[in-house]
């Protein structure tokens, strides 16, 4: 065979092999066609159903109104979500309606989230519109699911991510919809504030699992029945979290420091610290402890039932996790910053706590910790001690978008707590649940 034939044998087999390769190609050329890169999909558009009902039976815990402190019902929450996606360009509206089952309650179908985001290659975004803000452990900023309302802000949030570095800037400013004879004075609607700022800065180390945030936040309130002129007070909080977290072990601490004025035009001077320690002995088991600490405004007196306690607070020293998540932390059942104390003040907390979560089968995850609770200064009349919590929890996936889970916790609750009407009259605190959560991807394309 000679040169020439080897030159033409193996261009025909080399042509043999692109056709093979890439025979759509091939296919496709006609004489005087050129080739052309592949279309790419760019424009995604999905819509997810997240749907949640549960079940609720509570003994003691609120004020006592009747002699019966029992209670049962049943809430639910459905989230509609609409999004839509392309290079540059995300935009995504959700739906939401909640409430009790049975009850006639109004405004319970509203606008959960309406926003759309623009962002470039380098990683610089801007979302605006209306937006769950959620940052680090939730305690300041979270999305707080478990209130089957969730919380949102009408915000405008300007920021870059990459190399490690996450950096957002937030402002808001509420108003209502009928000011003409109303100034500026703003009555509350999805949050209270009449503006709010905000600054978070978070940094990932590149070669160690250790991460560092940074948040400050100006918020301004208002309060038309303390000053006869409408005028806006300004609090601010400051304050850090960290969290190291290698294979099996991981760590989390933070400080927060909230200084300025409340609505009601006191000074404020409040922090808080806590800790959390866990480690994972195995891949189905962990086991955690932790200690938080939210200061209390001194001189807190409890007056005895059926009478009114009057103290002057020249300083607010009382501690507000704001915008956090606060079914997440300081016990199940609730007892704290979720209703408020006798005049609006707080005694703060101290929540020792330790748990573990261990799965013994697929799908299958159980939990179980306990809680002792204390007041964070001293009462008049009462000691500290508010009580010990024990809670136990299941989960279970019954399929890949569907989950039913459970949790019980009993609370034996001290003279303090009655005092506090946070009790019944036997101290013996319970509460049930049973949650069922479905959450399908329902339609999902792209062109």
């Amino acid at each position: 065979m000679s040169i020439h034939q080897h030159l033409c044998f193996y261009m025909k087999s080399l042509l043999v092999a692109y056709f093979f390769m890439f025979p759509s190609i091939v296919c496709a050329l006609e004489p005087g066609d050129t080739i052309s890169e592949p279309s790419v999909k760019e424009n995604q558009f999905s819509i997810v159903l997240d749907a949640f009902s549960r079940g609720e039976i509570r003994k003691g815990g609120l004020p006592e109104e009747s002699d019966d402190n029992l209670a049962s019902f049943i809430v639910e929450r459905t989230l509609l979500k609409m999004s839509y996606e392309r290079p540059g360009l995300i935009a995504s509206v959700a739906a939401q309606h909640s409430g009790t089952w049975g009850s006639n309650e109004t405004n319970s179908l509203n606008i959960y989230e309406a926003w759309t985001q623009l962002h470039s290659k380098g990683g610089f975004f801007a979302k605006v519109g209306r937006q769950s803000i959620s940052y680090d452990d939730q305690r300041i900023f979270g999305a707080d699911n478990w209130a089957m309302t969730a919380m949102s802000h009408d915000a405008l949030k300007l920021g870059y991510e990459g190399h490690g570095h996450k950096i957002h800037l937030i402002g808001a400013y509420n108003q209502n919809n009928k000011n003409k004879n109303g100034g500026s004075y703003f009555s509350g609607g999805i949050q209270p504030y009449k503006s709010m700022e905000a600054l978070w800065y978070h940094y990932d180390m590149p070669h160690i699992p250790l991460g560092a945030s940074v948040l400050f936040m100006n918020v301004g309130m208002q309060n038309s029945d303390i000053v006869k002129d409408t005028c806006t007070f300004y609090q601010q909080l400051t304050g850090a979290y960290f969290s190291y977290r290698p294979s099996r072990f991981s760590a989390e601490a933070a400080f927060y420091y909230q200084f300025g004025k409340q609505e009601d035009g006191l000074p404020l001077e409040a922090w808080m610290a806590s800790t959390k320690l866990a480690y994972r002995p195995r891949n189905n088991l962990r086991v955690y402890a932790g200690y938080d600490y939210l200061s209390g405004d001194k001189d807190f007196a409890v007056p005895a039932k059926g009478m009114i306690g009057l103290i002057r607070h020249r300083t607010i020293r009382g501690f507000s996790s704001i915008y956090g998540s606060h079914h997440k932390f300081y016990g199940a059942m609730d007892f704290f910053y979720v209703t408020t104390y006798n005049g609006g003040f707080t005694p703060g907390l101290q929540n020792i706590y330790i748990g573990s979560s261990y799965s013994p089968v697929k799908n299958l995850m159980l939990g179980l910790s306990y809680h002792y609770l204390v007041t964070a200064t001293s009462l008049r009349d009462n000691d500290r001690s508010l009580g010990h919590e024990v809670e136990l929890s299941a989960s279970y996936r019954l399929m890949k978008d569907v989950t039913l889970s459970a949790g019980y916790s009993f609370m034996r609750g001290t003279k303090t707590m009655e005092a506090l009407k946070r009790t019944s009259n036997d101290r013996q605190l319970q509460w049930a649940w049973l949650m069922l959560s479905v959450s399908p991807k329902v339609f999902t394309t792209m062109w």
